[in-house]
């Protein structure tokens, strides 16, 4: 073989070779872009995360009414993280993650705020609420014993069952106690806290964004 084959040689492995490396680089770049924990909806959930004790501790001062101004903060940044990853397609493992323990949080947050605040407004209604935070706290520490992590499942009734939830919190510390929408949180939040408690009995490992009860079912038949 003389020079001149020999550099042409050198030259198509030098192509191919840069090739190859540019389609790794965009691969491992897409991959970033996809997975990317650096983003507005994680921010969010971690600002509620490092607001919970703040907020706790304005209940526990009996500062009423900056507790109602963090706590509706936290409320609907909530609902705005959820919105913006699924419109912006920025979900991520560590994002469903973190919001589900700001999630927890906030729900400790607002519960606590009932006693420090709205105590005699829910003494009527005493028994449904513990049934309420019953499955709530069951739900979590299910998936501590048998997942040891805080659950991810996002359902879709436990987000409409947030979204409801977070409303009637901001009408309660904002205008007063609403006994009719009470029910409505109470009911729709006991059913989904139930299925997913079910789903969690069912499936071999905690995932996240799992929809409901129907499509772990159709999942699990199918394999």
């Amino acid at each position: 073989m003389n020079r001149t084959d020999c550099n042409l040689l050198n030259m198509r492995y030098v192509l191919i070779f840069r090739s190859q490396v540019g389609l790794s680089l965009q691969a491992i770049k897409k991959i970033m872009r996809k997975n990317n924990i650096y983003n507005l909806p994680n921010f969010l959930s971690l600002y509620r995360l490092l607001m919970f004790p703040y907020i706790l501790y304005l209940g526990i001062s009996q500062q009423e009414s900056l507790f109602a101004v963090f706590l509706t903060i936290n409320l609907i940044t909530d609902v705005l993280d959820g919105l913006i990853a699924r419109c912006f397609n920025m979900q991520t493992e560590l994002g469903a993650r973190l919001d589900s323990i700001a999630d927890f949080g906030t729900y400790i947050a607002a519960i606590a705020g009932v006693f420090f605040f709205k105590a005699s407004d829910f003494h009527p209604y005493l028994g449904s609420f513990f049934v309420f935070i019953s499955l709530l706290c069951f739900a979590h520490i299910l998936s501590f014993i048998k997942f040891k992590r805080f659950p991810s499942l996002h359902l879709y009734s436990w987000k409409i069952g947030g979204y409801i939830q977070g409303a009637f919190f901001i009408i309660l510390f904002v205008f007063g106690f609403p006994p009719l929408f009470y029910y409505i949180m109470v009911i729709w939040g006991i059913l989904a806290f139930c299925e997913h408690i079910i789903i969690q009995l069912i499936i071999k490992e905690m995932r996240s964004n799992a929809k409901g009860l129907y499509w772990v079912l159709k999942k699990k038949n199918e394999k």
